[in-house]
C-alpha cells in the first residue's frame, strides 16, 4: 500500500496493551457454520480493520461480542480476564459499543431521545427532556455534527441518521468501539469528521474494530487488519506491510482480475426521456434521457436530489410534475404499479427500510412482485415459485442455506442480491439501481458489475445512482451530475473523471 496516513501521529507508540481477546469463537445457525474457530484481539488506541466478503462472518462475530448472539464455543477476555457477554446490557457494562451497519434508531423519536435511549437524564421515571436536548446538542456540536437534537430521526436523510448512530455510540464513553460500515452512506465531509473523531478516541486509549469494504480507508485510518473467509479466520496483517491485491486475494480465495466489468457497446434508440420533473421539494426541474442498452450514472453530493428524482419517476412521490416518455410515447406514472407496468423497476437505497420483508424468507422476498405468475384462483404453483427463486439465487450467486432461510439472517450483501433478483424477476426494460453496491464486498461488487454488463446485452437499460465515484466513472456510458435538486451537466464516458464530476457537483 501507499505510505500510510495513519490515524495516529508519526512516532506514536502502538503498545501491546491488549484490551480485548476473542478466542476460538464458533457459532452455528441451522444448516450453516457462521463462525468456526475465529480469534481476534484488539489493542488500546488502535484501529483494527475486519475484512471479508459478505457472508464471511464479520457481522456475526461482532454480534457475539455485542451480546446479540451467543457462541457455542470460545471465550472472550477483557483486560486479560474472562467475561460472559450474554446480552446487549452485558456488552455495555463491559465498555463495548457497536454501530451496526443497519441503523437501529427509533424513527418517531427525536435525535436527543435516540442518543439517550435507556439512560435518559432525570429522576426516576421522569425524564428531563429539555436537559436531554441541551446535553445531546452539546455532544453533537462538540463532535462537529450539523444536526438539531430536537429533530425527529425520521425527518433526517440516511447520512445524518448514520451520524446520529455514531454520536450515540461515542456518547457512552466506551473503551471498545465497533464500527460496521460507518461511511457507507455519509458524505466526504462527514467522513473526514468521522476520522477526526476516531483520532481523538484512539488518543484516549479507545480501541476500534472497523468493518469496511472501502479498501482505500484502510491506508488512512487502520493499524492492523484481520481477514475472514467463509466463517473462518484467515490472517492478520499490519496495514503498512500489506497491499490491496494481497488482501483481496485473502478475502476471496483467488486473485480478482477484472473488477469493473463493462463492454462498451453502441447504445440503441431512446428508451426513456424525462422532461422538467419536479416533486415540489427536493427535485427542481430535472430532465434526462436513457437509451437502450446503456448505463446512465447519476452522481452528486448527499442531498443533491438523486434518489428523490428516481422516486418521483417511479411514482412514489405524490404530486410530482413533469413529462415522461417511454419509446417516444408519453406515459402517466402516478404509482409504482404504473411504473412496473411500463417496464421500470427500482432497487431502493435502503434495503431494510424500503425494500425487504426481514421476517420472511428468501423465496417470499424474491417473488413478492410477481405473485400472479404462480398463484391461480385456488392454488399456488409451488414448483414454479421455487424455480423462479432458484434462478435468481444462482444468477446473483446469493449465499443462503436454502430458499426458506429468513432473509434477516443473511448478510447485508446477500440481502442486497435478493433485492436485485426480485426486481429482475419483473423483467424490466429500465432498471434503476440506487447505491447497488452499498455495504457489499469487492468480490460481490465484481459479480454485480458483471450481471449489469450482461443485462445491457439483452437490451435492458440501467440508471445507477452511486456515491462511489470510481464506480460511476468505470460503469457508466454517461453521467448526469446533480446539485441542489437540478441536473448541472451530463458527461460522456470518455470525458468523465472525479474532477469533472466534482466541478459540477459543488456548484
Amino acid at each position: 500500500m501507499a505510505p500510510s496516513l495513519s490515524i495516529r501521529e508519526a512516532g506514536d507508540d502502538l503498545s501491546d496493551n491488549v484490551i480485548l481477546k476473542m478466542k476460538h469463537i464458533s457459532k452455528r445457525f441451522p444448516g450453516v457454520y457462521a463462525l468456526k474457530d475465529v480469534s481476534l484481539d484488539l489493542r488500546a488506541g488502535e484501529v483494527h480493520a475486519l475484512l471479508g466478503e459478505n457472508g464471511a462472518g464479520k457481522s456475526t462475530l461482532i454480534k457475539v461480542l455485542g451480546g446479540i448472539y451467543h457462541a457455542e464455543e470460545g471465550e472472550i477476555e477483557i483486560d486479560g480476564k474472562p467475561v460472559r457477554i450474554e446480552s446487549v446490557q452485558d456488552a455495555e457494562k463491559n465498555g463495548i459499543a457497536i454501530i451496526h451497519q443497519e441503523l437501529v434508531l427509533v424513527p418517531y423519536m427525536n435525535v436527543a431521545e435516540n442518543i439517550y435511549l435507556g439512560r435518559e437524564p432525570g429522576k426516576g421515571f421522569l425524564a428531563d427532556r429539555k436537559q436531554m436536548i441541551r446535553e445531546a446538542q452539546k455532544i453533537l456540536d462538540d463532535l462537529g455534527m450539523d444536526i438539531n437534537a430536537a429533530s425527529l430521526v425520521r425527518d433526517l436523510p440516511i447520512a445524518q441518521q448514520q451520524m446520529v448512530e455514531i454520536t450515540k455510540a461515542v456518547s457512552v464513553n466506551s473503551r471498545i468501539l465497533v464500527m460496521d460500515e460507518p461511511t457507507s452512506s455519509i458524505s466526504e465531509k462527514e467522513v473526514e469528521n468521522l476520522f477526526r473523531i476516531m483520532r481523538d478516541l484512539t488518543k484516549k486509549g479507545v480501541g476500534i474494530i472497523y468493518i469496511s469494504h472501502k479498501m482505500s480507508e484502510l491506508e488512512e485510518i487502520c493499524d492492523r487488519v484481520t481477514v475472514m473467509r467463509d466463517g473462518e479466520y484467515v490472517d492478520t496483517k499490519v496495514v503498512k506491510e500489506t497491499n490491496k491485491d494481497e488482501l483481496i486475494a485473502m478475502m476471496v480465495g483467488r486473485t480478482l482480475t477484472n473488477y469493473y466489468v463493462r463492454d462498451y457497446l453502441e447504445p440503441g434508440e431512446e428508451l426513456l426521456r424525462v422532461e422538467h420533473l419536479s416533486d415540489g421539494h427536493r427535485v427542481k426541474d430535472v430532465s434526462f434521457e436513457v437509451r437502450k442498452g446503456e448505463i446512465v450514472g447519476f452522481a452528486g453530493l448527499v442531498g443533491a436530489g438523486r434518489s428523490e428524482t428516481m422516486q418521483a419517476l417511479f411514482g412514489l412521490t405524490k404530486g410530482s410534475k413533469g413529462d415522461i416518455y417511454i419509446k417516444g410515447q408519453k406515459v402517466d406514472i402516478k404509482t409504482p404499479n404504473d411504473a412496473i407496468s411500463k417496464g421500470i423497476a427500482l432497487v431502493p437505497e435502503s434495503r431494510k427500510e424500503q425494500g425487504l420483508y426481514l421476517i420472511q424468507d428468501v423465496r417470499y422476498n424474491t417473488t413478492i412482485e410477481i405473485l400472479k405468475e404462480f398463484i391461480g384462483h385456488l392454488n399456488v404453483n409451488t414448483k414454479k415459485e421455487t424455480e423462479i427463486t432458484q434462478k435468481y439465487i444462482d444468477m446473483m450467486k446469493t449465499k443462503t442455506p436454502s430458499q426458506q432461510q429468513t432473509i434477516g439472517n443473511l448478510s447485508g450483501g446477500n440481502q442486497q442480491k435478493v433485492m436485485i433478483g426480485r426486481w429482475l424477476s419483473t423483467n424490466p426494460e429500465i432498471l434503476i439501481l440506487d447505491e447497488p453496491t452499498r455495504g457489499i464486498d469487492v468480490g460481490a461488487k465484481s459479480e454485480i458489475y458483471a450481471i449489469m454488463n450482461d443485462l445491457l446485452k439483452t437490451g435492458v437499460s440501467i440508471i445507477m445512482i452511486s456515491s462511489e465515484l470510481p464506480e460511476i466513472i468505470n460503469m457508466s456510458d454517461r453521467v448526469y451530475v446533480m446539485a441542489d435538486g437540478m441536473v448541472r451537466g451530463c458527461i460522456d464516458h470518455g470525458e468523465v473523471s472525479q474532477e469533472t464530476i466534482m466541478q459540477l457537483a459543488a456548484i
